[in-house]
């Protein structure tokens, strides 16, 4: 009898046991709510923009977004700068879209120089305060005989150290010292230290695209998010 009693006992033990396995508490089950929240913050950063710049020359919009798949489209009016623009989003894995219509019966500086800047804030804009991003990038690229190398610092501070010797005045129509122009703008409205320098290179077409290439690859690199990174990477506690 008295191992019967026993049996009866344990069993009802296990029983209850499993059911209590089964049965989340409803604090147990808030906490895990709790948790789900804390992965996914309602206040993440976009990390995208939408900028639009109008003046008595241009007319420039830019819509971007820093953690896409390399899908551009530009229409800027500039046949050879919407084919660097694609590809600097397809090598840096940026959604990025621009329009731009400008004074190009008069000349294409305009048109370039604006595109430089509107991207340039587009950029800021999306970076926010710069919270946990690598900041730092670079890149070497080649294209066949062209050698590129980029390095960026997105510190707030804006510096363009440009050594891209290009002893022809044009691609097709496009007049290669608004690569500089470019750059200049787009580094200014960022707030970022740009260093571009050509290592070898004879063909001009070769040469710029290699630029933007690398460029592509170094802002990829400074805007990605760094999961060691707490806060802003800097001493002084701000890149803005």
């Amino acid at each position: 009898m008295q191992s019967r009693r026993k049996a009866k006992s344990s069993s009802r033990k296990r029983i209850a046991s499993s059911a209590k396995a089964r049965a989340l508490p409803a604090k147990d089950e808030a906490s895990s709510r709790a948790s789900v929240v804390a992965i996914n913050p309602p206040n993440t950063p976009r990390r995208a923009a939408d900028v639009d710049r109008k003046t008595r020359e241009t007319a420039v919009t830019v819509s971007l977004r820093l953690d896409g798949s390399g899908r551009g489209e530009a229409r800027t009016g500039v046949p050879f700068l919407d084919h660097m623009l694609e590809s600097f989003a397809r090598h840096g894995f940026f959604d990025l879209k621009i329009d731009a219509k400008g004074d190009l019966h008069i000349d294409e500086h305009h048109t370039v120089e604006d595109v430089g800047i509107v991207l340039g804030r587009a950029f800021r804009q999306a970076l926010g305060d710069r919270s946990g991003i690598r900041r730092f990038g670079e890149a070497t690229v080649p294209l066949d005989e062209a050698l590129c190398n980029v390095v960026v610092d997105i510190s707030g501070r804006s510096y363009l150290g440009y050594d891209l010797p290009i002893r022809q005045e044009r691609v097709g129509s496009f007049q290669t010292e608004l690569v500089h122009d470019f750059m200049k703008a787009m580094s200014d409205e960022v707030g970022m230290n740009l260093h571009l320098k050509l290592l070898g290179g004879r063909n001009p077409h070769h040469i710029i695209e290699a630029a933007f290439k690398a460029l592509a690859r170094a802002m990829d690199q400074a805007t990605a998010l760094e999961p060691r990174v707490s806060g802003i990477l800097s001493t002084k506690g701000t890149l803005t």
